[in-house]
């Protein structure tokens, strides 16, 4: 009742005030988006095991917080989480990388619906990694026939959606197969691809026909690859909604060629575009002993590589790859940054010689016990050849957008600033004015309950609560008075 009180007298200030004086709006850093749900994501498969190796994660002020808040509150809509069938071996060890099982897609898929996020869920229909260079079965399927793999594969998405959905996730999207270029499951003709393709979409529309169906591929950059691709899909008669492609800049070439061979899928078959992943450093330093994919010397130099090796030049790669999707038209619908959290879980940052062999030891005991590194000794039983023998941290710990200690990045920002909200801006009209303060006060009286976005553009004096100041912030904006914060400006 108080609360009410103050926020119907403060209405009344407010009403005076917007009779004798003008709206502003600012432009920003907004991207006008061609589809309105435009997916600005991340993946942050890896964040239960690294909680558990007791890494923390802090807001811009310094003060800890759960990942999928912050996330939320810097403009993440949507959260990516990979599958694996069994990444254990005959001894319950995890493989690694996570240790990313329908279980843990559970409980980050649960934490990402608290924080009004949706779920993209990544199957890779095998025990561990699957990328262009090995699309190993699961153990379960290794002698199975194709007919055989076509029914576990459709039960088994099928049941691992029910059993996320049953734990609280809001599932937007489900990703059949993990950059497919070259094979599924085991399976490399096209042909064969295509029926494990359709089982698994064929599960998805039984789940929920709502539900969107990606597949996913890799190297854009190829001539006539992308065409290829969606033009054999065609052939096959493959079921499914999007067309999703990774590009990392270092690798697939150039933003205006991942455009254009997006827009050839969009515009010849009516298909979604996506990128499902991306991402890029802002360091070139190593923070845990383990050597990254992007460090001095290695995949650091290209003509591709628009962008400083900074939090800035992070965010800019971010927009650009946004702007290029968004260029497709309507069919451009989103953006997914990979492992955007995968921070070290012991900063080995300054240190040398035996204090950085200790440290090192040190986490190479949590990569091992947790799954917190890419991959884990234990993962040879399964991929002898690759991380079997390369097994340790994170590769992309440069890359994530919080730093080695766990706080956030300035850089996480783009996601909230692409949007082109305003601070102060709380309906979101491209006005501040009187209607705004007078949504501060119901947010503050808990009469209203926005998602943690707008929050944050009700959040005035950024303290990470709404309520009475923030409301008397704007009154005082809209009145005149030189504001203490950024106040009509983008986030």
């Amino acid at each position: 009742m108080v609360k009410r009180s103050i926020a119907a007298v403060l209405t009344v200030i407010a009403l005076v005030c917007s009779a004798f004086l003008p709206s502003f709006a600012a432009e920003g850093d907004r991207i006008a988006f061609n589809n309105p749900d435009f997916i600005r994501g991340m993946d942050v498969s890896s964040v239960l095991s690294l909680e558990r190796s007791g890494v923390y994660f802090y807001d811009e002020n310094g003060n800890e917080n759960d990942l999928f808040k912050i996330l939320a509150r810097h403009g993440v809509n949507y959260i990516r989480v990979r599958i694996w069938n069994d990444p254990y071996d005959n001894n319950g060890n995890g493989y690694g990388g996570g240790n990313s099982d329908v279980e843990s897609a559970c409980e980050i898929g649960r934490r990402a619906a608290e924080c009004g996020m949706k779920l993209l869920v990544d199957f890779h229909y095998s025990d561990f990694w699957a990328d262009p260079k090995k699309q190993q079965p699961p153990k379960e399927w290794m002698n199975y026939s194709l007919s055989e793999k076509c029914a576990a594969l459709h039960d088994f998405t099928l049941t691992s959606l029910q059993t996320i959905k049953s734990a609280g996730a809001e599932i937007g999207m489900v990703q059949i197969g993990n950059e497919t270029t070259t094979g599924i499951a085991g399976e490399y003709d096209f042909s064969a691809m295509s029926k494990l393709f359709n089982s698994g979409s064929s599960a998805v529309r039984e789940f929920d026909s709502d539900v969107l169906v990606a597949l996913h591929f890799t190297n854009p950059e190829r001539d006539g690859h992308v065409r290829y691709l969606a033009d054999s899909l065609n052939k096959n008669g493959v079921d499914y909604d999007v067309f999703a492609t990774s590009y990392y800049p270092f690798w697939h070439g150039s933003l205006s060629n991942l455009t254009s061979v997006l827009k050839y899928v969009a515009d010849t078959y009516g298909k979604y575009t996506l990128v499902a992943e991306t991402s890029y450093p802002y360091t070139l330093d190593d923070t845990d002993g383990f050597q990254n994919t992007v460090n001095t010397g290695d995949n650091s130099t290209g003509e591709n590589l628009l962008w400083s090796f900074t939090p800035q030049g992070q965010a800019s790669e971010v927009k650009a790859v946004m702007s290029a999707v968004n260029d497709v038209g309507e069919k451009g619908l989103g953006v997914f940054y990979w492992e955007g959290a995968w921070i070290t879980v012991g900063d080995t940052t300054g240190l040398s010689g035996k204090a950085c062999s200790e440290r090192r030891n040190a986490n190479s005991v949590l990569w091992e016990a947790y799954g917190s590194g890419w991959a884990s000794s234990y993962s040879a039983e399964y991929d002898p050849d690759d991380a079997g023998r390369y097994y340790g941290g994170s590769a992309v710990d440069n890359q994530a957008f919080f730093d080695s200690n766990g706080k956030v990045l300035p850089s996480l920002n783009v996601f909230a600033s692409v949007t082109g909200r305003l601070l102060g801006d709380v309906n979101n009209d491209g006005l501040v004015d009187v209607t705004d303060a007078t949504e501060t006060q119901r947010i503050a009286a808990a009469i209203a309950s926005p998602d943690a976005l707008t929050n944050r553009v009700a959040d005035i004096n950024g303290d990470g609560a709404v309520n009475v100041v923030d409301a008397t912030e704007i009154q005082k904006y809209i009145a005149g008075y030189s504001p203490e914060y950024p106040i009509n400006k983008s986030l």
